[in-house]
């Protein structure tokens, strides 16, 4: 893993997370040098990808066998000339998942600097997972760069190349070989933005196969821990399910297929374009029972009598389970190579978070089920969320979790041993392999008695 530095962050937010993991609770449990080599070794696996692709298949469409013979006669397309034909595996506890080892890093040798191009941090993040590098994402390029040439693509570290430059000798990474497929008049001409392919990758340090167009009503790109998010909630044909933060609707078409497309799953988010994605992706996989509207989860419960069955708001108590996969810092996502998130930031997150939890348990039925996930790796926005919601709805009950595939909660919130049992945190600097090779998250789930 020596190939890139560990994720560059500013120093008060690497101060913090430090914080984090060497808290007295955890020092207390693993000792300061444990502590310490969990931590360095974290920030060196947030600037590297899992080292498994995690494929979310559609068995509510066909089943998991089937599914694997066609994608792996569609992905031999595409990597007929590998050293070695990718192998693809079913997860062991996660019945709807398919897991294919990603191959790297391997030694690529770097082109000369007249043949550079330098891609937002992005496109960088997508390049190291398989995917090749999309127009969009070109800051900079050689100035006589033509389809065919061959070059050596880096992300732009620091944000600090502006689009159209050439030469570009601020802070980068080399990600990978590949060849253009557009001429740089292409790239950065006049008018609209130019869509599709850029840049073909041949020699990437990571090699994982592209599913840019492959079977996407059966195969769908997913971090495994989004999808046990799903099977946690549990949800049942017929119930109504409430997924507050849903864009860009992976998890909720996940729902909808875990109930088999009966009964009803609510989607909010208040971006409006991104309704479209949650629609897109439901009518991709052929769900009916997905209802998406662009509203503020914060405000989805109303006393107010008028309030309707069939939109935002709802009375109090109107859904059998809720996710609530809050906004989060993001501290957790791989890869990563630079984050240029400040403290003040990093730190806004939690109040909105509670927020959202006091509209989710206002939502819930009670003897409902309510999940909450982050994408994080902080305390303040996972274990001291749950210690907080505990103190504030005594009604709330944490619930195990099945499948069990990340570790316990991590100590320094207060929380029992017994408590923590049954949180579910990964954390990918404790193990490897497919379970726990994952990028940082956090799951919780309540009942509300």
């Amino acid at each position: 893993m020596s190939v890139f530095p560990k994720i560059s962050l500013r120093p008060d937010v690497a101060d913090y997370l430090k914080g984090v993991f060497l808290n007295k609770e955890l020092l207390a449990s693993v000792g300061h040098q444990e502590a310490e080599r969990h931590f360095q070794t974290l920030l060196t696996c947030l600037s590297h990808p899992p080292s498994y692709t995690c494929v979310r298949t559609s068995v509510h469409l066909a089943p998991l066998e089937e599914i694997r013979r066609e994608l792996a006669d569609e992905l031999k397309k595409q990597t007929c000339g590998w050293e070695e034909e990718p192998k693809m595996v079913p997860h062991p506890s996660v019945p709807d998942v398919l897991l294919i080892p990603v191959v790297g890093p391997r030694l690529v040798e770097q082109l000369g600097n007249d043949a550079e191009v330098v891609v937002g941090a992005q496109c960088a993040h997508a390049v190291l997972r398989g995917a090749d590098v999309f127009a969009p994402g070109i800051l900079s390029c050689p100035k006589y760069m033509k389809a065919g040439d061959a070059v050596s693509v880096y992300s732009d570290v620091e944000g600090k190349c502006t689009r159209g430059a050439f030469g570009f000798r601020g802070s980068k990474i080399f990600v990978g070989n590949g060849v253009a497929r557009r001429d740089r008049a292409g790239i950065f001409g006049a008018g609209e933005t130019v869509r599709g392919v850029g840049v073909r990758m041949t020699e990437p340090l990571y090699r994982s196969p592209s599913f840019d167009g492959v079977l996407p009503r059966l195969a769908f790109l997913q971090n495994l821990p989004s999808v046990v998010v799903g099977h946690v909630l549990g949800p049942r044909p017929g119930e109504r399910v409430l997924d507050m933060c849903a864009a860009p609707g992976g998890k909720t078409c996940h729902i909808a297929a875990l109930m088999e497309d009966r009964g009803e799953v609510v989607a909010l988010d208040k971006i409006r374009n991104k309704m479209e994605l949650i629609r897109r992706n439901a009518e991709t996989l052929q769900l009916r029972s997905v209802a998406a509207f662009c509203f503020n989860s914060t405000k989805v419960v109303s006393d107010d009598g008028d309030c309707g069955a069939e939109g935002p708001p709802f009375p109090p108590e109107s859904f059998d389970r809720v996710l609530l996969d809050a906004p989060c810092s993001g501290l957790g996502q791989r890869p990563n190579l630079a984050s240029a998130w400040t403290l003040k930031e990093v730190c806004s997150y939690p109040p909105l978070q509670k927020s959202l939890f006091r509209a989710a348990v206002r939502a819930l039925k009670r003897g409902g089920v309510l999940v909450y996930s982050t994408c994080t790796v902080t305390l303040a926005e996972n274990e001291e969320q749950v210690a907080w919601a505990l103190r504030t709805f005594p009604g709330l009950a944490l619930l195990p979790q099945e499948p069990r595939v990340g570790a316990e909660g991590m100590p320094g919130a207060g929380l029992s041993p017994e408590q923590l049992g049954l949180l579910q945190r990964f954390r990918p600097e404790l193990s490897r392999g497919p379970d726990g090779d994952t990028i940082g998250f956090f799951i919780a789930k309540f009942r509300k008695n």
